[in-house]
């Protein structure tokens, strides 16, 4: 089976992903970590998202389309995949379909993590990242052992400035207006399956493996 993640900001994705990927047998498929490794490889393409990234504007939907595709056609065959990151909207959605249509693969399931602005919110504001080695902690859910200190190299914690209060805020407006009528797409495609992404690691982790289940997935 194949699925994509849906989720805003603080909902939890990253973490469900290396979850379901380890106990499920997923490729997971990130748009971050191939816009990444495209730059840093210095390919074709790499150097044209990079060029978009260095100005600070989005990469176009047909790089980041042909980015992830191109990937997903090496995978081999009978290996499900699990996309993080993309489509994030509904033109990006309808270019994956004709993409995917063509290496004859398909999607199986949408799995939206629907999560309240105000549960986002307490987590992305709590978050402190690590400037060495990148882990992340959290002041209330994930507190290091000693404060502003990273528990694995001893780098600084610091509160990235994306995860302000106020920019979470404008973050998540920034989804909401640009995945409504991606959630719409996939809800009427009949393959869209809704959960919480209000609930913790553990809890949020056992319903999705019972959604599974009657899936027959793993």
């Amino acid at each position: 089976m194949n699925i994509v993640l849906l989720g805003p900001p603080g909902a939890g994705k990253g973490t469900q992903a290396r979850v379901l990927c380890e106990k499920f047998g997923f490729l997971h498929v990130s748009t971050g970590d191939m816009l990444r490794e495209a730059v840093k490889n210095g390919t074709k393409i790499g150097e044209e998202a990079k060029a978009y990234m260095q100005r600070g504007e989005l990469v176009p939907d047909e790089i980041v389309t042909t980015i992830v595709t191109g990937r997903i056609s090496r995978v081999k065959k009978g290996t499900p995949f699990l996309l993080d990151g993309f489509p994030r909207n509904e033109a990006q959605a309808g270019e994956l379909d004709r993409a995917l249509e063509k290496i004859k693969k398909n999607l199986d399931m949408v799995l939206y993590l629907k999560t309240s602005p105000q549960v986002s919110i307490e987590r992305l504001s709590g978050r402190r990242v690590c400037v060495r080695c990148g882990a992340n902690f959290h002041t209330k859910n994930m507190p290091p052992r000693k404060e502003s200190i990273c528990d694995y190299c001893g780098g600084e914690l610091v509160h990235r400035a994306d995860d302000r209060e106020e920019t979470v805020k404008k973050r998540l407006t920034v989804y909401e207006n640009e995945t409504k009528s991606l959630i719409d797409y996939y809800r009427k495609k009949g393959i869209l399956q809704e959960v919480s992404g209000d609930l913790d690691v553990q809890r949020l982790f056992r319903e999705i493996k019972n959604l599974f289940s009657k899936e027959r997935v793993g």
